[in-house]
C-alpha cells in the first residue's frame, strides 16, 4: 500500500521527523511525494527523506506547475499497477499519516473509498479557522446538493482506495485544480450507480485534524469555485 503526498514548496512546513517515524513504525506502507515543480529547496529534503527509506519512497517530479489535482492523479497513475491500495494526504499533515494509515483496514471489510471527515465528536480533535468552517459547510452544501447524496465533508485530504476504483477515478484529467474531490466523488457514482458506489464507500470522522497553517488555495477562489463547481454539475448531470 502506497500513500500519494502532493507537496508544492513545502520546504518551510514539511515535518520531515514525522515522515521519518512513521517509516520507521509501519514498514508495510510505502510513499510517493510528487513535487510540483517547488521553487524552493522540497525537492532536496524529499530526496533527503528517501535516502533513509531508498525501497519505499519514490519522489516524481513534474517539470511545471500542475496544481494538486494533476500532482495526486499524476502519482496514483504511477503506482497503480504495483499496488492494490492507495490513499492520497497533504503534505503539512493536518491528519497524520498513522490516521491515514489505519484507513487501509477499511478495505478489508467490503469497503472501496475510504475518506476522512472533519465532524467533530466527543473524543475527537477538529483545530481549524471559525471562517474556514463556515465557507467550508456553504461549499459543502452545494456539494452534496451536486452531487444528490448525504456526505458531510468531500474536501478533507485523506482518501483511501482499492486499485479497481482509483483506476476509475483517476484516469480522466480532471476539471478543476482544487475541487477534483467532488470529481472522484462524481466519477464513482456514474460508473458504478448511486446504490453499488454507496455501499462500498465509508465516511470516517478523523480522530484528529488540525490546521497547520495558511491554505495554498489563494482567497480570491472562493468566487472562482464557483464556475469550477457549474463545470463539474453539468459534468456529472449530462455525461
Amino acid at each position: 500500500m502506497t500513500i500519494i503526498v502532493p507537496c508544492y514548496n513545502e520546504a518551510n512546513r514539511l515535518p520531515v521527523d514525522s515522515f521519518l517515524t512513521f517509516l520507521k513504525n509501519y514498514p508495510a506502507c510505502k510513499i510517493c511525494f510528487v513535487n510540483d515543480a517547488s521553487s524552493d529547496n522540497t525537492g532536496i529534503i524529499l530526496n533527503g527523506i528517501k535516502e533513509n527509506f531508498v525501497e519505499r519512497i519514490t519522489v516524481l517530479t513534474n517539470v511545471k506547475n500542475q496544481g494538486k489535482a494533476e500532482s495526486v492523479r499524476t502519482g496514483v497513475l504511477h503506482i497503480l499497477n504495483s499496488e492494490n491500495a492507495i490513499a492520497y494526504l497533504d503534505a503539512d499533515l493536518a491528519t497524520s499519516l498513522e490516521e491515514c494509515y489505519s484507513y487501509f483496514s477499511f478495505l478489508e471489510n467490503d469497503k472501496r473509498f475510504v475518506f476522512a471527515s472533519r465532524i467533530l465528536k466527543i473524543g475527537s480533535v477538529v483545530d481549524r479557522k471559525f471562517s474556514r468552517f463556515l465557507a467550508g459547510r456553504i461549499i459543502a452544501t452545494f456539494i452534496s446538493s451536486i452531487l444528490d447524496i448525504k456526505v458531510y465533508d468531500t474536501q478533507c485530504g485523506c482518501k483511501v482506495f482499492d486499485s479497481e476504483v482509483a483506476k476509475i477515478a483517476f484516469k480522466d484529467p480532471f476539471i478543476s485544480k482544487w475541487l477534483f474531490d467532488v470529481e472522484i466523488f462524481s466519477r464513482l457514482l456514474k460508473y458504478y450507480g448511486k446504490s453499488d458506489a454507496l455501499d462500498f464507500m465509508e465516511e470516517v470522522p478523523v480522530k484528529r485534524w488540525v490546521d497547520q497553517g495558511e491554505s495554498k488555495v489563494k482567497v480570491t477562489y472562493f468566487f472562482k469555485l464557483w464556475f469550477d463547481l457549474l463545470k463539474i454539475w453539468r459534468f456529472h448531470r449530462t455525461s
